[in-house]
């Protein structure tokens, strides 16, 4: 009777470790609108095997692609309201609720990589993340879209003159959409995942995005031309509801925020590594590049009179030090 009391109370403690080592195991679902042949989807991988492997199992990540859980602000809705764990778009979707974050935006702002990592991987960076928790959200990376170049279906673009009267898709950030006002053309927002279909069908005729995100997503198939024009940079920001975050063990929000900056690092560099092969994929579709755009004509149109935007609402200070920084 003693040893079948040993074996129930075994059985009781085996039950009751089985049901803490359950408790203990955390699935967070990660959401993006790349297909899985981006970038993105790559360092999201990366993300995930590495807190997998550091928090020994304790937390996986769930990886929804092309979004499989809405486009870019359903996602962030879903993260504010902690139906998504974690989610991964461009700046801009995040300037609706945080305008603050718009100054990443500003066209010409950025003079190279070296500018940008400088900016967002430093004071500013971090200040700019944390705005993010008063809308409910932990800001664990910037991520990159990269300098983004026009296309469109209608004429080569090379001056400024040559963009007037295009309609071309932009993010609904208001920094693009000055930018593009002041040039003549007609920015249209619209969300990410209805892009294709929209150049498609000639809604509108083009779009401006970096070289690897034009190629993952096929936009060579429904455009003729591609412009070297580098108007902008955009980061991508990977962010996660902040109550979930907050409700981690300090250790387990370390190894997210460590796992994010490494995934980062290694985005870019495939970024980098990728952008020969994903240019002679554009143009081995037939599309025309021009790369000897006149960059500085378009800057003259639109930098100063879109930094005064910013600077009349937020101040200078912010926009004085990335400035600072390229000297």
């Amino acid at each position: 009777m003693f040893r079948a009391g040993l074996i129930a109370a075994a059985a009781t403690l085996a039950v009751m470790a089985a049901s803490v080592g359950a408790q203990a195991q955390t699935t967070l679902r990660f959401a993006h609108t790349q297909p899985t042949s981006d970038t993105h989807h790559l360092a999201a991988e990366r993300f995930a095997e590495l807190v997998e492997e550091r928090t020994d199992g304790e937390i996986t990540i769930s990886i929804h692609p092309a979004g499989e859980l809405g486009n870019d602000p359903a996602i962030l809705e879903g993260i504010r309201l902690g139906t998504i764990d974690i989610g991964q778009t461009g700046n801009p979707f995040y300037t609706r609720f945080e305008p603050k974050l718009n100054v990443l935006d500003l066209p010409f702002l950025f003079s190279d990589y070296e500018h940008v990592y400088q900016t967002i991987d430093g004071e500013i960076g971090q200040e700019l993340l944390g705005e993010l928790e008063k809308h409910g959200m932990k800001g664990l990376a910037f991520w990159e879209i990269g300098f983004r170049k026009l296309t469109n279906s209608k004429r080569a673009v090379k001056t400024p003159e040559d963009i007037k009267g295009l309609k071309i898709r932009t993010t609904p950030n208001p920094a693009h959409v000055q930018a593009f006002e002041l040039l003549g053309a007609a920015p249209t927002p619209m969300a990410f995942t209805e892009v294709y279909l929209a150049l498609e069908t000639g809604t509108v005729d083009g779009q401006e995005n970096p070289l690897n995100i034009i190629r993952s997503n096929q936009f060579q198939e429904v455009q003729s031309h591609l412009s070297f024009t580098d108007h902008a940079y955009t980061v991508s920001i990977v962010s996660m509801n902040l109550a979930k975050f907050d409700a981690l063990p300090e250790d387990q929000q370390k190894i997210l925020l460590d796992a994010a900056g490494e995934a980062a690092v290694y985005q870019r560099k495939l970024n980098r590594e990728q952008a020969s092969s994903d240019l002679e994929a554009i143009e081995a579709a037939g599309v025309e590049v021009v790369e000897d755009v006149d960059r500085e004509a378009f800057k003259t149109m639109v930098y100063e009179p879109v930094k005064k935007t910013y600077v009349d609402r937020f101040g200078p200070e912010i926009v004085d030090q990335i400035e600072s920084m390229s000297r």
